[in-house]
């Protein structure tokens, strides 16, 4: 548990829980490498027949822990390997988020087949506003799912949309009352490793469709926001995040 990661079997449903409320449940490099593991043993085992990410607490997950993300290469490139490997990941992926999703809170859950949520979820993808680009395909993913105006509202902007706006949207699936989101989504995994399995994959391949696209922009995206990450724009957003103060990208 040192990793702020909990990873279950609950009978045939390998659950990923996020486990660090005390930081809003925001991602260092150890924590993205025991989720990409966990994912990597739940492709190779067939008696395991889908994946639910939870997190602990109130909220779903802030993101990266920037202070971790920000301290060398190592955590770029650990947020990497995982976006890989939940855009690769061929079983069913069920998310259950109740509070902030933020960052790739947010973008890992258009690779999920089953989004259930809290109706205080709210969910955020700020990277413009920190001098970055989006990423886990969701410059691609997000406008397909949310139309075109609501993602630049969220990529562009910066804007939240809550939770009953992304279910009008089709980011999630349901809302379910925050004392019974975790069960409910347990129980529709549940029904999920009911099904033929071959079948399953078979009609889930079917939706997805040529993965070749996603994983082009996903490594487009990786390739932009290193370049990025360098840049004066985003030197002055962190700088101005952990000074807090608001930024000024017009100065000098």
């Amino acid at each position: 548990m040192k990793e702020a990661v909990a990873v279950i079997e609950n009978g045939g449903v390998l659950e990923i829980l996020i486990d660090r409320p005390e930081r809003k449940n925001a991602l260092t490099a150890p924590m993205y490498r025991v989720m990409t593991a966990a994912l990597a043993e739940a492709a190779s085992r067939a008696d395991i027949g889908a994946v639910l990410f939870a997190g602990r607490g109130e909220t779903f997950c802030a993101g990266n822990d920037l202070a971790d993300f920000m301290a060398g290469p190592d955590g770029a490139e650990a947020a990497l390997d995982f976006i890989r490997a939940v855009a690769r990941f061929e079983k069913p992926l069920v998310a259950a988020v109740q509070g902030m999703a933020v960052g790739v809170g947010t973008t890992m859950l258009f690779h999920c087949d089953l989004v259930y949520a809290a109706p205080d979820a709210a969910f955020v993808m700020p990277f413009v506003n920190l001098g970055i680009v989006p990423e886990a395909g969701a410059s691609l993913l997000a406008p397909a799912v949310l139309g075109h105006a609501k993602a630049a509202a969220m990529l562009l902007l910066g804007e939240p949309m809550d939770a009953a706006g992304a279910e009008r949207a089709g980011l999630v699936t349901a809302l379910v009352p925050a004392d019974r989101l975790l069960d409910h989504a347990r129980a529709k995994a549940a029904l999920l490793m009911a099904k033929p399995p071959e079948a399953l994959l078979a009609t889930r391949r079917l939706m997805k469709g040529d993965p070749a696209s996603t994983s082009a922009r996903i490594e487009e995206e990786a390739r932009i926001f290193r370049q990025a990450l360098q840049s004066p724009e985003a030197r002055e957003a962190f700088s101005a995040f952990f000074e807090k103060r608001p930024p000024d990208f017009r100065r000098g």
